[in-house]
């Protein structure tokens, strides 16, 4: 299809794998990540077009990373917003005010100010989608996971306003609202890795998905759960 792809948190999990998707339907994948050395590795396993490091929560490497698409590509066909993490998992009540902004900055202002970025090379090229990674957390509820879940929920509904905003366009903008997956994130929060039959690989078919539809459909949102999970209600 050789498109222009950016998938952002590349370097592990769900980012990886929808790297490693694009790559193997043979589009040209910028990866993104905060770790260089994680990253180059990441992109030479997957095969990668380009790895570009890069803090998603500072929006002047966003504008370099714009600055780098359009000398390079002239455009970019696809955003996907796959960068967050956890910061800290516990009460509020216990949290500082960092860790707090630093959730949000990392979970929702990231996605926010990707979108930002892009949606006038979209605009002018009246074509392209965005689709931004959320979480369950953003329709259900757990004890401990309130701030990360705020960022999530607004990452949903932050897609379905840019949306409206991008449709007179020609473009589209889509949600993708996964369960837990074995990735490394519940480590990186310091909450002990747990074993889920969800596999990256499934987001990454998701998100491919969506972007393999005609230009005349869009998802708003979907709903990946693992098999193992109980919910209820759902």
């Amino acid at each position: 299809m050789n498109r222009i792809v950016l998938v952002t948190g590349a370097s592990s999990g769900y980012g990886k794998a929808i790297a490693k998707a694009f790559a193997d339907a043979g589009d040209t994948v910028i990866m993104s990540a905060r770790g260089e050395e994680k990253l180059k590795a990441a992109c030479d396993e997957v095969g990668g077009a380009l790895a570009v490091p890069m803090d998603v929560t500072n929006p002047a490497d966003w504008e370099k990373i714009v600055r780098k698409v359009t000398e390079m590509y002239g455009k970019l066909d696809i955003l996907v917003n796959n960068a967050g993490g956890g910061i800290a998992i516990k009460e509020v009540s216990e949290f500082t005010p960092d860790e707090i902004d630093s959730t949000i900055k990392l979970n929702l202002n990231s996605v926010i100010y990707g979108c930002r970025a892009f949606a006038d090379m979209m605009k002018n090229n009246r074509y392209g989608t965005m689709i931004n990674i959320s979480s369950v957390c953003a329709r259900h509820c757990w004890p401990t996971w309130s701030v990360y879940a705020a960022a999530k929920a607004g990452v949903l509904n932050f897609s379905k306003g840019m949306y409206l905003e991008m449709q007179p366009y020609g473009v589209r903008v889509s949600c993708v609202v996964p369960s837990s997956a074995s990735t490394g994130f519940q480590s990186a929060c310091g909450i002990g890795e747990t074993t889920d039959k969800l596999l990256p690989e499934d987001i990454a078919e998701t998100v491919l998905y969506i972007a393999n539809l005609p230009a005349r459909a869009v998802v708003e949102d979907v709903t990946v759960w693992g098999i193992d999970k109980d919910i209820n209600p759902l």
